[in-house]
């Protein structure tokens, strides 16, 4: 019977770390049962059971950090031990000390036993997988370093931070590391997957794809208006209530399918228009932010889409989203008016060619039709696009067809 192993939970998955066993050696488990929270480069999350059996060995303790596909327990439906070794996983805490590594490439389901690193000199050298793809990308040689893991092995913690990373084909030159100069007094701590996850996208984000902004202020009352409406009489009914968010949401979903130069993306020699509008959520969860997607989102009713996004954020919050949910979105909205935040530009969500930003209702002064100074309500949007798929005029015409929809909330009933 298969041993349990490292799944690969995201598309960009190479790596996890077992945060946390739920069952321990000696309990039977079954097909769908939850034995472990395991946390991937985008989220912490269950990992359910795969085969029938009987747990007869813990390979990796909490905190051990595992390639997609290394054995993570052993599983035996007699109850006896496995005749496979177990193999030692290497503690998060050595990760503290490693560069987050730089465009890795896609590992296969399955990642081979690790073996011992053969240089040019013909010198073998025994280290970790980790610590030998460290050491390639950071020009080391192995020959000269002290390991400090079982029989010397060379662990990622024990590989030095001189030496010049590889650049990627056509990426751009890495600029000069920045030392961080910190006191005893300072907290050091070290990045979680979703954390170096965010910190790598990101960065190839605005390093890679040309940015360009626009934006606009709505009259907000109409919408602040039909929502105050819906609410009371939902309360009335006891049915559930709507936020400025779900609003801004199926709006958005239904400007891009009239947009679908903003539902894109840049593919190299292509650019994919989206059939369906996927939409991604940006919702902040306790160990950075994830964007679950809400499928074919024009195509869905206001209480439909406030549903949806409703059980996204508690599921996400308390990591229970399944991989497919925070895949294959198409366009992005971030909204940050809760927090206060009145206006901001958002980096674009790779490999999608633009993300909406959306600030708080502000009450001020405006100007009125007869030029009259009166209180108004006013709400920011702001578009980031990808300036390889979309032009300036797509955008704005995009962000005015947004608006037009957000002025005449009523049209979103419909």
């Amino acid at each position: 019977m298969p041993d349990i192993t490292m799944p690969k939970l995201s598309d960009t998955m190479l790596e996890g770390t077992l945060v946390k066993w739920l069952k321990k050696a000696g309990d039977k488990i079954e097909v769908g049962d939850v034995i472990a929270e395991v946390e991937t480069d985008k989220a912490t999350m269950e990992m359910e059971a795969f085969e029938d059996g009987v747990i007869t060995e813990i390979v990796v303790p909490e905190g051990g950090v595992v390639k997609v596909g290394g054995v993570l327990a052993v599983l035996n439906g007699d109850g006896k031990p496995s005749a496979k070794p177990a193999k030692k996983a290497e503690p998060v805490a050595a990760l503290a000390k490693v560069a987050a590594p730089s465009s890795p490439k896609p590992l296969s389901p399955v990642t081979p036993k690790p073996r011992a690193a053969v240089l040019a000199t013909g010198v073998r050298v025994k280290a970790s997988p980790l610590a030998k793809k460290i050491a390639a990308e950071r020009g080391i040689d192995l020959s000269g370093v002290s390991g400090s893991g079982p029989g010397g092995r060379i662990l990622a913690a024990d590989v030095p931070e001189s030496g010049a990373a590889p650049i990627a084909r056509g990426a751009a030159p890495a600029s000069a590391k920045i030392e961080v100069t910190a006191s005893a007094d300072d907290k050091r701590i070290p990045l979680s997957g979703m954390r170096r996850t965010i910190a790598e996208r990101l960065l190839a984000s605005k390093t890679q794809i040309p940015h360009f902004y626009l934006s606009l202020e709505i009259d907000a009352a109409p919408l602040a208006q039909l929502r105050k409406d819906i609410n009371a009489a939902s309360e009335v009914s006891g049915g559930p209530k709507v936020t400025i968010n779900d609003f801004v949401l199926l709006a958005t979903a239904r400007a891009a399918a009239l947009h679908p130069n903003v539902n894109s993306a840049f593919a190299g020699d292509a650019i994919v228009e989206y059939a369906s509008v996927n939409l991604s959520v940006a919702i902040a969860v306790e160990d950075g932010l994830i964007t679950p997607v809400i499928r074919n989102a024009n195509r869905l009713t206001l209480r439909e889409i406030s549903a949806a996004v409703k059980d996204l954020a508690v599921r996400a919050r308390g990591k229970k989203l399944k991989p497919d949910e925070y895949q294959g979105g198409t366009i992005t909205v971030s909204n940050l008016g809760a927090f206060g935040v009145e206006n901001f530009y958002a980096i674009i969500n790779p490999p999608q060619a633009a993300i909406l930003a959306v600030g708080a209702i502000v009450k001020k002064p405006v100007v009125n039709a007869q030029d009259q100074i009166i209180a108004g309500q006013r709400m920011s949007l702001g578009l980031s696009g990808d300036h390889r798929v979309v032009d300036g005029a797509a955008g704005a015409a995009f962000l005015a067809t947004l608006k037009k929809s957000l002025e005449s909330p009523a049209t979103l009933l419909f």
